[in-house]
């Protein structure tokens, strides 16, 4: 395989950068859900309490996800600055097209990714 040009680089850079952007977006918007629970028992019911804490496990757990991506996406734009986009971690070699156009922020190529070695 041949190494990635610079136009396609800067493409997924870009897109990196939006979809950083979008998850930020996300983070700040979805503060408040995140907040802990009043479980003042005179302002709302048991029920009502009981919900909310199962929505803010959920925000939660978005966030959490959310921040994972967040760090793919800043560590795929650090190998960008390096010259080290589009190469595996692990064995170093080209990753292929495809996969990087599925998700230009996964770090290994297929075969380190299924546990596979070259």
């Amino acid at each position: 395989m041949s190494e990635i040009n610079k136009k396609t680089i800067t493409a997924y850079a870009k897109g990196l950068k939006s979809k950083l952007t979008e998850l930020r977006t996300a983070h700040e918007a979805t503060a408040e859900s995140r907040a802990p629970v009043t479980l003042d028992q005179t302002t709302s019911g048991r029920l009502t309490r009981m919900d909310a804490i199962q929505t803010q496990a959920m925000a939660l757990e978005t966030d959490r996800r959310r921040e994972i991506e967040i760090k793919r996406i800043e560590a795929a734009l650090h190998r960008v600055e390096d010259g080290e986009f589009g190469y595996c971690l692990s064995c170093g070699e080209l990753i292929e097209p495809k996969r990087l156009g599925n998700d230009p922020s996964t770090p290994t190529c297929i075969s380190c990714a299924s546990g596979l070695s070259r």
